[in-house]
This record gives C-alpha cells, sequence and structure tokens, in this order.
C-alpha cells in the first residue's frame, strides 16, 4: 500500500520507465524528475504527468517536495548520486547491482544510518509473492535440507561495443547487470558463502560476457550461478533439498510460478501469483513501510545484506580478474 510519500527519479532512463509505471499503477506518488539535461528531464516527466522536472540530479536531490529518491542511473554512479540524495536527507532505493564494489557499499549503508534515513537495494524479485513463499516452504523444512540452489541469468544483450552494457567504464558486463540476481538468491536461499570459486568469459572490450559462480556456504552446501549478456535462454533456477526441490519457471526473477516436487517426484504445492504489472512497486512499498515504521532495514533485504553481497562479489571479480577503471 502508498503511503504517501513522494518520489523522486534520479535519471530517466529505461529502468526508471519500467519503474515508474509500476509506481503510478499501484498508487505511489512520483513528484518529480531529474536527469543530466533540462529536456531530458521534461520529456520524461511529460510522459508520465510528472509535475517537476530538474536538469540536474543535484537539483532533484535538493527538491523539498521529495522524500524519497530513486537512483537509476548506471552502475559506477550508484554510489556518488546515493550519497548526494542521502546527505540531502532523502530516503534511497538504488537500483541494482548496489554499487561498484563493497567499499562503496559500506559507505552508503554508513551514512544513510548515521543520517537515520532508508536505504534499500532495488532487488525487486526478493519482494515478489512467489519468492516470498518460496522462503516460507523453505524456512519450514519442506524441503528438509537444503543442498543445492541453482539458477543462472541468461539475456541476448546489444553487442555493440559502444553500448554501456560492454564498457567497462560504465560498470558493463554480465556481473553487475545479471549475476547479481542469481548470487542474490543464493544468499536468500543459504546465506553469505564461505568459499567462492568463480569463472568467466571476456569480450573484446574487456567486459564479461559470462560469469559461472560456486559458493559454499556455512552449513556446507553449495550453490552454483551463470549469467551471460549473449546467450538468450529460458532462465530457471531450482533449490534441491533431502525431502524435495523446488523448480522455479521461467524467468525465475520475474513474477512467476514455481512446483515444490518431492523425492517420488509428486507435486506437492503449484504456486502461480498474479502480479500487476511487474511488481517493482513491491521493492516501493518495502521502503515506504520501513520510514512508516520507523526501521532501517527490514528482513527480506537488510542494507548489511546488500553490503554482504557486494563482497561476494568483489570475491568473484578477484577470481575472475575484473576490474573496473577508477577503483
Amino acid at each position: 500500500m502508498a503511503t504517501g510519500l513522494r518520489w523522486g527519479m534520479l535519471a530517466t532512463g529505461g529502468i526508471a520507465d519500467l519503474f515508474v509505471r509500476d509506481l503510478q499503477m499501484a498508487g505511489h506518488r512520483v513528484v518529480a524528475a531529474g536527469s543530466r539535461t533540462q529536456a531530458g528531464a521534461e520529456a520524461f516527466a511529460g510522459r508520465f504527468g510528472i509535475a517537476r522536472a530538474h536538469g540536474s540530479y543535484q537539483a532533484l536531490c535538493e527538491d523539498e517536495n521529495v522524500d524519497v529518491v530513486y537512483v537509476a542511473t548506471p552502475h559506477p554512479m550508484h554510489a556518488e548520486n546515493a550519497t548526494m540524495a542521502l546527505e540531502a536527507g532523502k530516503h534511497v532505493l538504488v537500483e541494482k547491482a548496489f554499487t561498484l564494489n563493497a567499499r562503496q557499499a559500506r559507505g552508503i549503508v554508513d551514512l544513510a544510518a548515521r543520517k537515520n534515513l532508508v536505504i534499500l537495494e532495488a532487488m525487486w524479485t526478493r519482494f515478489l509473492p512467489h519468492m516470498v513463499r518460496i522462503r516460507q516452504r523453505v524456512r519450514s523444512g519442506a524441503l528438509g535440507e537444503v543442498h543445492s540452489p541453482i539458477a543462472d541469468h541468461m539475456r541476448d544483450l546489444p553487442d555493440d561495443p559502444a553500448h554501456r552494457l560492454n564498457a567497462l567504464a560504465l560498470g558493463g558486463g554480465a556481473l553487475l547487470d545479471l549475476a547479481v540476481s542469481p548470487i542474490a538468491f543464493a544468499f536468500d536461499m543459504l546465506g553469505p558463502p564461505k568459499d567462492v570459486m568463480a569463472l568467466a568469459r571476456f569480450k573484446a572490450t574487456g567486459a564479461d560476457a559470462e560469469v559461472a559462480t560456486m559458493f559454499r556456504h556455512a552449513s556446507g552446501a553449495i550453490s552454483t550461478t551463470i549469467c551471460a549478456t549473449d546467450n538468450g535462454r529460458p532462465n530457471v533456477a531450482s533449490i534441491l533439498g533431502t525431502k524435495a526441490r523446488i523448480d522455479i519457471a521461467a524467468t525465475w526473477c520475474a513474477p512467476t510460478s514455481f512446483r515444490l516436487i518431492d523425492t517420488d517426484e509428486n507435486v506437492i504445492e503449484q504456486f502461480d501469483a498474479k502480479v500487476p504489472g511487474r511488481g517493482m512497486q513491491l521493492q516501493a512499498a518495502e521502503l515506504e513501510k520501513l520510514v512508516a515504521s520507523g526501521k532501517l532495514a527490514g528482513d527480506i533485504l537488510p542494507p548489511e545484506e546488500s553490503v554482504a553481497i557486494m563482497v561476494a562479489m568483489d570475491a568473484v571479480r578477484a577470481q575472475i580478474g575484473l576490474r573496473y577503471p577508477g577503483e
């Protein structure tokens, strides 16, 4: 449910477009848009009937009519833009991946705590009904002991060397754009890893085209993920346990269905919840709920977990030899 907080969009690209559609559909108040140019801000605001358009990100953050800033810039700008919003006294929703690295993640989480402001990673999958139900079933013991979460995230994305997705200077590549979702899935099921193994395949630009990970978690269980930017295919995930497994249908990280199947191949549960739009409004509802309750962290994705995910992704990068310019 919308609480009346006033949202400002920091950046006006494709992901911001999708998010605003879900926000407005669900009754959330989007009152301002900020872009690098006044013309860009006005064009975006005009499409959605947004009252205020700002020709800079700083102006958006300083807008007294804005309570929450959604950061939708490329990955290398997330920490800087989140810091700008927090310093202006705004709560912040930061698009995934949270930051470029764990050091940046630690910085903005600590700043939010000092300012007594909510900061939340826009890991929309965590808040979708099928994932809420899956966590309930896993934690109830329906699967027995969980041994092997498996998830892929494959997309056939633009191969233009100049495109953001292939530019290291803009954080392009499979890890930050795609792998963050299955890695966060492994965290959701088993917590942070104790051991990290990773392999990668690279493009001529130096961006990672494909990344595979294997994590050993505290319980001894092993999770595996694979992602690629040049290999479109159904995106599915499974959680294997001693008593049963869960198979999540494509696309597992978007609104979808799952089946809980016992070791005799009997379907114990078929879950298929309908979600209005893409379901991105659910992460906004979580942030608004935290603000209304006076809490800085919830149970579904506390900011400390977003930091831990970046720690693991830094370890993956160390294994595959990936470094972003300016680090």
